[in-house]
This record gives structure tokens, sequence and C-alpha cells, in this order.
């Protein structure tokens, strides 16, 4: 696997609607890649409705075979202009990426989307076409490692409009501003993360338009393998240590009583760095062979709040760059640098884990690796789960 699409979106309603009139869909199988980014007419319900048909239509159609051509006059002719504005009811970006890393883009009334490669400002050609009485914009990428294509609705654009910037945010501040987020950010969530937040902040918390951003980032794969807890049957902690000892990937450990079998299986010495410690975050630990140490159930507690914040919320920064400790630097393993998470969960149950108010099957810890798991698939990584 020589290349990985690192995949994100995120959106901010118009302020007091309820649903985002921006809709993005995509596939990404060994086929293919299909990514959509819809913005419908006006905002609400309506608008919601709109793209996401649009997003469906396309994916469905062209998972399926058909051509660019056909796809997008089943659109255009399935959803008609507004007859009062001559508006079309909902714009598109059409992104599809072969498996030679080709990315071929249809743009219809989107504000144009950005390239960068080699850390620079990439313009590209583009060449105008007609469908169903449409102008499309078409463009080809041969896309490289480390290239990045991100493209936004319009409530980008105009966010700070009769606020905070008179004018809103142009089309090449925004390019200019993109290119510097993703010199010095790894994922595509934490560029997506911190450029919504941005436009919050020029909306003053009041978004006068539904705003979106997507991000497509090649990567090199980076693969973490994260072992959570002690195997059921005692037999199995050598089992467990020879995947840790074999391991070529990026090791963590969550959880003290596997750290201490790692140590005695291994042959390792576990050092303790009380500096790490916070009030609410217990301290990590230092392994021979391991790139972090934390404890396990208030650790990876208070982590999946930072990734469901990074997910839900327009958030510009949830930890800083220069935080040492236990959640702060999983969250930074899990958000900025893995691609692929790798989790190896042990079957004992940790008697301290268990709520007496709760049925004996409701596993505290259990709980909170599901859900970290749900929100780490929502945020575009690869997850894998084998139960020791």
């Amino acid at each position: 696997m020589k290349y990985f699409f690192d995949i994100n979106y995120k959106s901010i309603n118009k302020h007091t609607e309820e649903l985002c009139g921006d809709k993005v869909e995509y596939l990404y199988d060994d086929d293919n890649i299909i990514i959509v980014m819809s913005d419908g007419l006006g905002s609400g319900v309506k608008a919601n409705i709109l793209a996401t048909m649009t997003t469906k239509i396309a994916v469905t159609m062209l998972k399926e075979g058909a051509s660019i051509d056909d796809t997008i006059e089943t659109i255009i002719n399935t959803l008609p202009e507004c007859k009062v504005r001559k508006l079309a009811y909902s714009t598109f970006t059409i992104i599809k990426i072969d498996k030679n890393n080709n990315a071929y883009i249809a743009e219809y009334d989107n504000p144009p989307y950005f390239f960068y490669s080699h850390k620079r400002i990439i313009p590209i050609e583009k060449k105008e076409r007609v469908i169903g009485n449409k102008k499309i914009y078409e463009s080809n990428i041969e896309l490289e490692m480390g290239d990045a294509l991100c493209v936004v609705s319009d409530g980008a654009i105009h966010a700070g409009i009769g606020q905070m910037l008179n004018l809103g945010w142009s089309w090449d501040e925004i390019n200019e501003y993109l290119k510097e987020l993703n010199n010095v950010n790894r994922s595509s969530q934490l560029i997506n993360g911190n450029f919504i937040g941005v436009c919050n902040n020029l909306y003053n918390n009041k978004p006068g338009d539904d705003t979106t951003i997507l991000t497509l980032k090649v990567r090199k794969p980076e693969v973490i393998d994260v072992f959570i807890g002690p195997p059921a049957n005692k037999n199995n902690d050598l089992y467990l240590c020879e995947i840790m000892k074999s391991s070529p990937n990026i090791k963590i450990i969550c959880g003290g009583t596997t750290a201490l079998i790692a140590e005695r299986e291994l042959g390792l010495n576990l050092q303790v760095d009380m500096d790490s410690m916070k009030e609410d975050v217990p301290p990590i630990a230092y392994l021979e062979g391991f790139d972090l140490v934390t404890e396990g159930v208030l650790t990876l507690g208070k982590t999946l709040e930072n990734i469901r914040k990074l997910n839900n919320s327009s958030y510009e920064n949830i930890i800083d760059r220069n935080d040492y400790d236990g959640c702060s630097l999983l969250t930074k393993y899990f958000t900025d640098l893995g691609t692929h998470i790798n989790f190896y969960l042990g079957s004992a149950v940790n008697p301290a884990h268990q709520n007496p108010n709760f049925p004996a099957d409701f596993n505290i810890k259990k709980n909170i690796i599901n859900n970290l798991i749900t929100e780490l698939k929502k945020a575009g990584k690869k997850i894998d789960v084998t139960y020791i």
C-alpha cells in the first residue's frame, strides 16, 4: 500500500438551522475513490434534501459505472432550476480518482477547488464544457505523495461579510491560509477543524450560511498498533507480547496491567514519568520499543472527548502541540499521525471498570473503546480490531 487518501469534511450550519444545506458523500474502496460535495439552494430542510439527493445520485451512478455526462445530466434533470431566481437547486463538485492516482474533477457553481503540491499553490488548467445546458468545469490531476486538494462551499467565501470582514474572506486569502494549514498539519481532520473554526469566528459564531470544507491529502500510510487490556486467559500473555515484539508499526499501550505484562514477558524496565501527570490525566510511562504508554480508562475517556469535539464542533484547536500528557499525546497520535489503527483488545474484565448500577456485562472500558472506534471511523481512519 503506497498511498493513503486521507479524506475528511466538516460543516457548520447556518445560524438557527438544525440541518446543513451542504452535503458530502464519498466512496473509498480498492477500485476507485468517488467524492461529491453539494450545496443546496437556500438553507435548512429543503437545502439539505436537495444536496443529499445530488450527492446520492452522483455517488451511486458513478459507483455503478455510469459516465460523468450521464451522471451530471441525471442530476440536472432531477433537480431543475428555481423558476423564481433562475438558479440551480444545488451546486456540486465531483472528484473521481482511479487506481493510478489520476484525479478527475468536475465543478458546477461551487467555488473553485484548491490544490497544493510540494508545499506550493498549484494553478490548474480547466476545460469548460456544456452538459445539459449547464457550464461544467473539468480538470485532471496526477496525484503524488504529499498533495492536497480542498473544496469549500460558498459559505466560506462569505464568512465575515458585514461583520469582521466587509467583503468576506476572498478565495485568494483562503487559498493562502489553506496552503499554510496543509504545510503544518498531517491530517485533513485537523486542517478542517482549524479552518471551520476560523469561519465560525468570522461569522461571530452566528454563521450567515452553511459552510463546509472537504480536504483530501495523499499520505504515506502510518499504522498504529494499540494494545488495551490483558487477555482473558493468562496463558495468552506471551502470545500478546509476541504480537507487540514483531510489530513494525507505531506501538501504543493503554493500561497499567497491559504495560506490566509487556514489562514481564519482554524483559523490559517500565519507568513512570510523574512530570506528565495532570489533575485529571494519570502519568505516562516509558517502555523500550514502544512509542507511548498510558493509563487505561481515564486517558481513553478524555481522548474520546477530544476526538468527539474534533468531529462534531467548530474547534480551531483541541490541544496545544506542546502539551505533554497521556491524553494530549494519544489524541495527537490518533488524529494527526495515524491513518490506520489496529486495536488489540484484551478480553479480561477489570472489576474496577464495572459500575454496580449497571448489568454485569456492561463494561465501562468496552463502552469507551467502542465509541472511540466509531469516532475514529468518522474521522476517516481505517480501523481493525482483534480480540485476545
